[in-house]
């Protein structure tokens, strides 16, 4: 388990450091891939290990790998500028939701790291109408963070010396280590093995998307982690509160209360809903409907409005149908969690929730699925819904490729489909396959198949000759 974490180290380093740290070349695809293969092999041997010493593992890599990221600047994405952005008006006392940041009355808050001179070309710069360029992206358009994404961005500003993508990755990495703390906890309040932190601990997607890239996204991980754990303890208010600040990180941690609707459901979704109706109110007051922010742009961009970023969906139905076909899908998949959801497991539920979820999506960024490899963590075995981090992966990485739009296409369908395949797959095979200490045989036919004798020979095959005997 040593040589394969500090092997995992290693890629985990290569990949942010060395020539293949960008997207456009099979070589990145080498590097990733064989991470998640050390990840897979590692953690397997980490579960082999006695329970104190697995532990002492886990913390080693969830501290080495978000950190050893985090030393390089952003790799794949340049959303850790916006981040700072945002920090930095809000610090002035300026709304994020207010202005755009290419905007003339936000001007003065520019500086020569986030405007840097010179010819706007390369990666992540962005070129702006006055003729400048930004390392932030979108440059035009107003932020698209809820409110609780933009207390962290302001509070990482306050605290670390600004100018620099460091303080804001470091941050990150931070909530990364976090995270496998809560699991832990979490894990061993509820008696289960903690062993299965190392699904999170030390998956590369967490290295390079918390401690690397610095997504927000771990911060909504960490929230829906410890509210998951509320929810169990029969804490429905707290758990309220906390996934409605995770839904106030990012959306999708909403999806978590579902595991916990059927016991308390009002205190819970009451908890949630006026959290997140607090933390937006004072937004609402300062810029009044642009909280919007991005969102609705974000979802014609991303062409979720013509139906068209439906991979899976538009394999089998006509593009126009998908956006209704998605609505059905999960409607229907929610229906069924809540009302066969666990209370006392609700990460089981937010699982199934949150990856059928991805599955309809089928988003183009792969830090979407970092919810998912912490649910996994909860549950502990169904190890298979990993495979929608490398789905991710597939499509967003073919970025700077010159590919038709039908080869993307297909390569966004096929990362999606084999993710799919496995989990569906992998779920029939732990149907079928006998628990241990079974026959593997159904219950039926045991009801009619007469038991095997195992007595001698010669006993008595009734009461009355077993007296006879005896009066012998």
């Amino acid at each position: 388990a040593a040589a394969v974490g500090l092997g995992l180290a290693a890629l985990v380093g290569y990949a942010v450091y060395g020539p293949w740290s960008r997207p456009g070349s099979a070589g990145v695809y080498a590097v990733y891939g064989a991470g998640w293969a050390l990840f897979a092999l590692g953690a397997y041997l980490v579960h082999r290990l006695p329970v104190r010493r697995a532990v002492g593992f886990i913390l080693a890599g969830a501290v080495v790998l978000p950190v050893l990221a985090a030393g390089a600047a952003p790799q794949t994405s340049d959303d850790a500028y916006r981040y700072a952005w945002d920090g930095r008006i809000q610090a002035a006392g300026t709304s994020p939701y207010a202005h755009a940041p290419q905007d003339p009355a936000v001007a003065g808050f520019r500086d020569a790291w986030l405007f840097p001179a010179g010819e706007c070309a390369g990666w992540f710069k962005h070129p702006i109408p006055d003729g400048g360029c930004t390392l932030i992206n979108r440059p035009d358009v107003h932020t698209i963070y809820p409110p609780v994404a933009e207390a962290y961005f302001w509070l990482v500003h306050v605290a670390a010396p600004p100018g620099r993508p460091e303080p804001v990755q470091a941050g990150a990495a931070l909530l990364a280590v976090a995270v496998t703390i809560a699991l832990l906890l979490v894990l061993r309040r509820f008696g289960r093995d903690p062993r299965h932190a190392v699904w999170w601990a030390w998956c590369p997607m967490v290295a390079l998307e918390a401690g690397n890239n610095a997504h927000v996204d771990v911060l909504g991980v960490l929230l829906m982690v410890v509210g998951l754990g509320a929810v169990a303890a029969r804490r429905p208010i707290l758990g309220g509160v906390l996934l409605g600040a995770a839904a106030a990180t990012k959306m999708f941690p909403a999806l978590a209360a579902a595991g916990g609707l059927r016991r308390n459901p009002v205190r819970l979704i009451g908890a949630a809903v006026l959290t997140v109706a607090g933390v937006y109110l004072p937004h609402v007051l300062a810029a009044g409907t642009d909280v919007l922010g991005y969102l609705p742009g974000y979802l014609k961009e991303e062409r979720y409005d013509d139906g068209a970023r439906f991979g899976l969906l538009g394999l089998v139905l006509p593009t126009e149908l998908t956006p209704y076909a998605a609505v059905a899908v999960l409607a229907a998949l929610a229906l069924v969690v809540v009302c066969r959801g666990d209370p006392d497991r609700p990460w089981h539920a937010a699982l199934t929730l949150t990856g059928g979820l991805l599955f309809v999506l089928t988003p183009a960024y792969p830090w979407y699925a970092l919810l998912v490899v912490a649910l996994v963590a909860l549950d502990g075995k169904r190890w298979e819904w990993l495979a929608l981090g490398p789905a991710g992966y597939a499509l967003y990485l073919t970025w700077g490729f010159e590919l038709t739009a039908e080869q993307v296409r297909a390569v966004h369908q096929g990362g999606y489909g084999a993710a799919l395949a496995l989990v569906l797959g992998t779920a029939l095979y732990r149907r079928l396959r006998p628990a241990a200490g079974t026959t593997g045989r159904p219950a039926a036919f045991h009801a009619w198949k007469p038991p095997i004798r195992s007595v001698a020979s010669d006993s008595p095959t009734s009461s009355s000759e077993a007296a006879a005997r005896l009066d012998a």
